[in-house]
């Protein structure tokens, strides 16, 4: 197992959630951001794809400390977490599935 020390971890205490066995996309949101839903048709899609990650989708409004301490600037903002909860990978807006499935490849290890 590799150890990253390169920025914050987030568990499941902190997402509210259960982190997947191999990666998370964590999403930020808001009530009224229309990009928003499509990112999380898309995200829950690549979930459903790629066996052992999860999709967890936080409302940011609600989670004002965690969106502060992340530099989440605004919605949607997706972080790709790797097995142990470390980001590895995080864009803001809609993202296209391809760019998805692609940082997913930087989170899992076999």
């Amino acid at each position: 197992m590799h150890e990253r020390n390169d920025g914050p971890r987030l568990g499941a205490a902190e997402i509210g959630a259960e982190l997947g066995e191999r990666a998370t996309l964590l999403q930020f949101s808001s009530a009224f951001c229309q990009p928003c839903r499509a990112t999380r048709r898309t995200l829950a899609e690549v979930a459903g794809m790629v066996e052992g990650v999860a999709h967890v989708e936080i409302d940011a409004e609600d989670h004002l400390d965690l969106v502060r301490r992340l530099e989440v600037l605004r919605t949607p903002t997706v972080l790709v977490l790797d097995a142990d909860g470390a980001i590895v990978r995080r864009a803001a807006g809609q993202p296209r599935k391809a760019d998805v499935i692609g940082a997913l490849g930087a989170a899992v290890r076999d």
